[in-house]
């Protein structure tokens, strides 16, 4: 409000003095010399604690995975507003035009583009500070520094134990008791949520992901505070799994409109593992295309294509590009190995399979994943 308020009181000012002035375009940094000065600059943006960036969703500019952002141009763009010493936030743009346009409106304080990042001609400030802090190679060493951080940790950090300790017995791990303790908070059986857990872990309570993810149910450290879980505790296998079963119940709760349970656990699974912003994209994709959108085998062929720039830059797309092979392959697994710790000798199907034209080759049929889920 304060920045908007700032914004208009500043045109006004502007208009009244000196008469309408011709429209400037935004400026690459570095490229041109700023000019008109009086608008909303770097020092206002130091005082509100916030730089905005605008950015095309893609899996080398911006996405979110797990709740967290990833990207080259996000990851410069934390740099630069560490720098800066404030937080950043980002604004997804819809495309080239609606990028420049949230730019110019004041909505963004910086466009961030791969060729270069753009500021308004109004905040030479921000500018002068772009310029100061980029360096030649910038760009190169972090994408560098991501193709590191994923290709080495691509999988879980962990001491794999056996999918299940007494198949005589019953027996599926040492934490079955946390399982049985806290599986009806999660509004779940709990041997899916023992499955989410091997899928996640492998039931190695002090794994560690690429992506920042930890302990058994692999809670990513922003989830894990806001549903009190404090670092300290995030390994004690009683806490992760207690606060992974109030994070499920509150899945639960967000995907209440999905009125068949068996149904409703596949998209919180999904939400799990990929966002609920990106599971509710692929529901509207699903919805526009003619599709149930309240089923899952429907909706996974969107989650799927939620990789390609056709569908995560759709209108009704808001979160942008997914990782939509892991999220749907996710679901899929779990619910496999759920069928088998429940003694079937067939995988969940909470509803028909799709089509043909719907399935995607790199989803590995359920019979495939079965016959080597458990020995």
């Amino acid at each position: 409000m304060y920045r908007k308020a700032l914004l208009f009181l500043t045109a006004i000012l502007l208009l009244t003095a000196c008469g309408e002035q011709p429209h400037k375009p935004s400026v690459m940094f570095g490229q041109a010399e700023v000019q008109n000065a009086a608008s909303y600059d770097l020092p206002d943006i130091q005082a509100s604690g916030e730089l905005i960036a605008t950015v095309l969703s893609g899996p080398d500019t911006y996405y979110e995975y797990r709740g967290a952002g990833f990207g080259v141009e996000y990851e410069m763009a934390q740099s630069f507003a560490s720098y800066l010493g404030t937080r950043l936030r980002i604004e997804i743009a819809q495309d080239s035009s609606d990028l420049l346009q949230k730019l110019e409106s004041g909505e963004a304080d910086i466009a961030l583009t791969p060729p270069s990042w753009q500021t308004r001609p109004n905040s030479p400030e921000l500018t002068s500070a772009l310029q100061a802090w980029w360096e030649p190679e910038l760009r190169e060493r972090t994408r560098t520094a991501e193709r590191q951080k994923q290709s080495t940790h691509l999988r879980v950090r962990r001491v794999s134990r056996p999918p299940m300790l007494s198949r005589e017995k019953g027996i599926i791990s040492s934490y079955d008791n946390l399982f049985q303790r806290h599986a009806p908070v999660a509004g779940m059986d709990w041997r899916l949520m023992a499955a989410q857990c091997y899928q996640e872990s492998a039931f190695d309570p002090k794994a560690v992901s690429w992506a920042g993810a930890q302990g058994l149910m692999q809670i990513m450290p922003g989830t894990a505070a806001q549903l009190g879980l404090p670092t300290s505790a995030v390994f004690d296998p009683a806490q992760n799994i207690a606060a992974a079963a109030r994070y499920l119940a509150m899945l639960q709760t967000t995907f209440s409109d999905i009125r068949e349970r068996q149904e409703r656990l596949c998209f919180v699974l999904a939400a799990y593992n990929g966002g609920v912003a990106h599971v509710r994209d692929a529901m509207a994709l699903t919805a526009k295309y003619g599709g149930n959108d309240h089923r899952w085998t429907e909706v996974q062929h969107y989650v799927l294509l939620l990789s390609q720039p056709r569908y995560y830059r759709d209108p009704v797309v808001k979160a942008g590009y997914l990782r939509g092979n892991e999220t749907a392959g996710y679901v899929q697994q779990i619910m496999g190995r759920w069928a088998q710790y429940r003694g079937s000798a067939r995988a969940l199907s909470p509803s028909a399979p799709p089509s043909s034209e719907h399935r995607n080759p790199r989803i590995r049929p359920r019979e495939d994943f079965l016959k080597d889920s458990l020995p």
